[in-house]
């Protein structure tokens, strides 16, 4: 089973939470958009804590570092078997200056041309209404979670 880790960022504006979700980049999800956005997370290396992945996941794909109080939220099970570990915490990042990691894939496809696409394309900050349509369906219950358990 692959496991990963990430982290919900979130604040609080006239007492209703916002949430900070990522958008993938690259050609394929390009055109997608609600069910495609997720928490800024990654894959854990081998021996590698779970918390100190999804901060160093956080800071390749937003270009920040975070820290402070996390509240563990426990596991998630998405549908393609991907188990995913998740961090809350209250921070106030700038959505529209982000600077994620790269990566490289042939594009088009067959074409032989190599091609450079950020890993997060975007981000943004959502209501809880909004950001459980944007959100990976799978991981709205880290949504709900988070709501449960904020302080």
């Amino acid at each position: 089973m692959i496991e990963s880790a990430g982290i919900l960022v979130y604040r609080k504006i006239n007492e209703q939470l916002e949430f900070f979700l990522v958008h993938p980049g690259g050609p394929f999800f390009s055109k997608r958009d609600d069910g495609w956005w997720t928490i800024p997370k990654g894959i854990i290396q081998t021996g590698e804590d779970k918390l100190t992945t999804a901060q160093r996941e956080f800071m390749e794909e937003t270009g920040t570092h975070v820290s402070g109080d996390f509240l563990d939220l426990g596991f998630i099970n998405q549908k393609g078997g991907k188990r995913v570990y998740c961090y809350a915490l209250e921070f106030n990042i700038a959505a529209a200056s982000i600077k994620s990691n790269t990566f490289e894939m042939q594009w088009p496809p067959k074409s032989g041309n190599m091609q450079t696409f950020p890993e997060i394309d975007r981000a943004a900050w959502f209501d809880f209404h909004t950001a459980r349509l944007k959100i990976n369906e799978r991981q709205v219950e880290l949504l709900e979670r988070l709501i449960e358990s904020a302080p």
